[in-house]
């Protein structure tokens, strides 16, 4: 026998690609598996673990395992990584070579443990609708230390455990993931109703009965016609209609969409599986959850969702407004000097302002921030005091900031821009142009790169570079002094002026993200 922890990797997808020849058509299904087998482990009491073969010799490698909810486990040790072959594997061997459920063999011992081994082979149906050649085995330990006479509720589960385990064989379980569908399913604790060929009740769980009482039906659902009883309940008829239909549905084999019936100010959830073991229709499965509560909280935060975002479009238009009146104040100054400093004031609240317009249109207080970047950039050659026709481009991404980042880095590009393009490209008095390095093109260049948790920008012109004898540190415009502020300060970031390599400036900015 041989039994060690299969090395350093322990997702499933990366251990099937270090140690199988398995194609991601295989390892997507074994991921779907993954993603669904917590009903198959509830109802069958017991530990599923995902084997896969390792080469030709009968060694198998465990890439997965789930524990029930409802039994005690047969593991207290994690089994993922687990490599072994030998005698201990031949129910393994038999599933994967047979094609077949293994239920034979005494019990075994873990430790002070007995447990069942069962195999269950693993298919992966063709697109043509034929059986495929087997992919893995699903190994189903249970503990039988606590075992005795099983309840009405237990056989139930059971029997369907058993009839979802032949689907697992034949490939048509677990049912293929709908578009934008999480994995927050209804659970077997929450609730499980089981239907004959014909849609009616053959069992209902005691909280299944529960969550039906929530929605206003008080009576035993055993014998119902659960179709019709749903379009009764809902307050909705359309509501009801599509719950109805779901269930027709898996009925089928198909397996639909979850669905949910608001009743008397519950919310139930439900989703319908298909049972079709062997290929034959024998029913359908439907797990109810009461979400009531849930969707109270969600109504909750949609609510303050909503209020955040009225905030901040109440914000930007008082930002607008301010920037109207320092606007109109800047054409009734006579003095040059002053009508410069409001029309400053003027882009800097205008700035700040397009940040709180993008939360208004956002759900959390993060924003793309390159949208807000190349509208300030275009605002910017639009507004400068300057002659120069001067083109604007951004580099890489800024990616999603938090909204107090964004706010500070917006007044520090607004600054370093108009400085760029006003100071960068001074007239030629006589020609009548503005230049860049070498007769090309006037351009500011913003370039954005995030490494970990620190974001590198840089706003680089190829103009006419700095003055003789600048000082960054002392030296500079009030804008200058406005960027070095809220680098240091608000945004606890460093940052360097210095002469680019196309003879104009470059301002250097590293700014630490740990705040996302």
């Amino acid at each position: 026998m041989l039994a060690w922890q299969a090395g350093r990797v322990s997702t499933l997808r990366d251990l099937a690609d270090e140690h199988t020849q398995l194609r991601p058509a295989d390892i997507d299904h074994l991921h779907r598996i993954a993603g669904d087998w917590q009903l198959l482990s509830d109802m069958s009491f017991a530990d599923l673990l995902l084997w896969v073969p390792v080469g030709e010799d009968g060694t198998f490698l465990c890439v997965a395992q789930v524990r029930p909810t409802t039994a005690p486990t047969a593991y207290q040790d994690d089994q993922v990584g687990r490599l072994t072959g030998g005698p201990e594997v031949d129910h393994l061997e038999v599933a994967y070579r047979r094609g077949r459920i293994w239920r034979e063999g005494d019990p075994v011992w873990y430790g002070d443990v007995p447990a069942r081994h069962e195999a269950i082979p693993v298919r992966l149906r063709a697109a043509d609708g034929e059986q495929a050649e087997v992919i893995a085995v699903v190994g189903r330990d249970t503990n039988l230390s606590t075992a005795r006479t099983p309840s009405q509720l237990e056989l139930n589960y059971l029997t369907t455990a058993d009839d979802l385990a032949q689907m697992l064989a034949d490939g048509t379980f677990p049912p293929p993931r709908l578009p934008g569908e999480t994995t927050s399913a209804p659970r077997v604790g929450d609730g499980l109703v089981r239907l004959d060929a014909g849609g009616r009740v053959t069992y209902a769980s005691p909280n299944a009965q529960s969550a039906y009482r929530r929605v206003g039906y008080a009576s035993d659902l055993v014998g119902e016609d659960l179709t019709a009883l749903h379009r009764r309940l809902a307050d909705d008829p359309l509501e009801g209609t599509d719950a109805a239909n779901a269930a027709l549905a898996a009925l089928r084999g198909e397996a639909p969409p979850r669905r949910e019936i608001n009743a008397r100010g519950a919310t139930m959830l439900t989703r319908a599986l298909p049972l079709i073991p062997a290929g034959v229709p024998i029913g359908a499965l439907v797990l109810v959850r009461d979400v009531t509560e849930v969707r109270r909280r969600d109504r909750a935060l949609m609510t303050k969702d909503a209020t955040i975002r009225e905030i901040h479009h109440r914000v930007k238009n008082n930002l607008q407004t301010v920037a109207a009146l320092l606007r109109l104040q800047a054409r009734r100054v006579a003095m040059p000097e002053a009508r410069i400093a409001l029309e400053e004031s003027v882009r800097r609240v205008a700035s700040i302002a397009l940040v709180h317009e993008t939360l208004s249109m956002s759900n959390d207080e993060v924003v793309e921030f390159d949208g807000i970047v190349d509208r300030v950039a275009s605002a910017a050659t639009e507004v400068a005091a300057t002659e120069s026709t001067v083109r604007m481009r951004r580099q890489g991404s800024f990616g999603v900031l938090p909204a107090e980042l964004a706010t500070s880095l917006v007044m520090v590009l607004n600054e370093l821009l108009l400085n760029a393009v006003e100071h960068g490209f001074p007239a030629d008095e006589e020609a009548g142009e503005q230049p860049g390095a070498a007769g090309s093109s006037p351009e500011v260049v913003v370039s954005a790169h995030r490494f970990r948790k620190i974001l590198h920008v840089s706003v680089a012109d190829n103009g006419g570079g700095l003055p003789p004898g600048f000082d960054a540190e002392r030296g500079g415009s009030l804008g200058l002094q406005i960027v070095r502020a809220l680098v240091t300060g608000e945004l606890r970031g460093t940052i360097e002026l210095r002469t680019s390599a196309s003879g104009g400036t470059e301002a250097l900015l590293v700014l630490p993200l740990d705040r996302l």
